[in-house]
């Protein structure tokens, strides 16, 4: 063997093992590209819709061994539906109860993987101090380098749709449906 194949041999074998030994990527929530919506029906009529501004949280991500973990934190006095009288109740006793329960959270240990791409989040979601496993389904999940940050980005649109009754938020049913439709879009930044 000549010296330059076996420096090619050494150099492939020493990016096999780095590849194989790839650690895990912690992500940064982006909160000016991550939003958490809901939908709710008004009495079988309209469509009631509304966000929180305030979110935080990280991904680990590793994607050779198609494992990760997402832990994501909302401030539940910033919700949002764009008329404040509909936020000051939404706040009250009779939903967020925003005194009491001033945080809510995301957090998971189980990302399901269709080859490169997630396709789920299994995790438990904590409501009014009750949590409740929930699954997020994914839809656009992608990784790309950012050409501002110039780094690593991560993120996609994640769906669910929750019983508010089992956490405990029973006003005004069944009147008001129980079924709440929530959408976490997110992308995270690597660090």
């Amino acid at each position: 063997m000549t010296k330059t194949s076996l420096t090619l041999l050494a150099a492939t074998a020493a990016l096999a093992a780095s590849i194989a030994h790839a650690e895990p990527a912690t992500y940064a929530i982006d909160p000016t590209h991550t939003f958490v919506t809901f939908e709710a029906q008004h009495f079988g009529t309209s469509t009631n819709r509304g966000r929180f501004d305030k979110k935080a949280g990280s991904i680990t991500l590793d994607k050779a061994a198609k494992t990760g973990k997402v832990d994501v934190t909302l401030e539940t006095a910033s919700i949002n539906t764009g008329t404040a009288p509909f936020d000051n109740h939404l706040k009250s006793k009779d939903f967020f109860n925003v005194e009491a329960f001033p945080k809510a959270t995301f957090v998971s240990d189980k990302l399901v993987f269709e080859g490169e791409k997630v396709t789920a989040v299994v995790g438990t979601l904590t409501l009014l101090g009750k949590p409740q496993t929930v699954t997020f389904k994914a839809h656009n999940f992608n990784c790309y380098q950012n050409p501002m940050l110039k780094r690593e980005v991560c993120g996609g649109d994640f769906d669910t749709t929750i019983q508010r009754g089992d956490f405990g938020m029973t006003y005004g049913l069944p009147g008001i449906p129980n079924d709440i439709h929530l959408i976490i879009q997110i992308e995270a930044v690597k660090q």
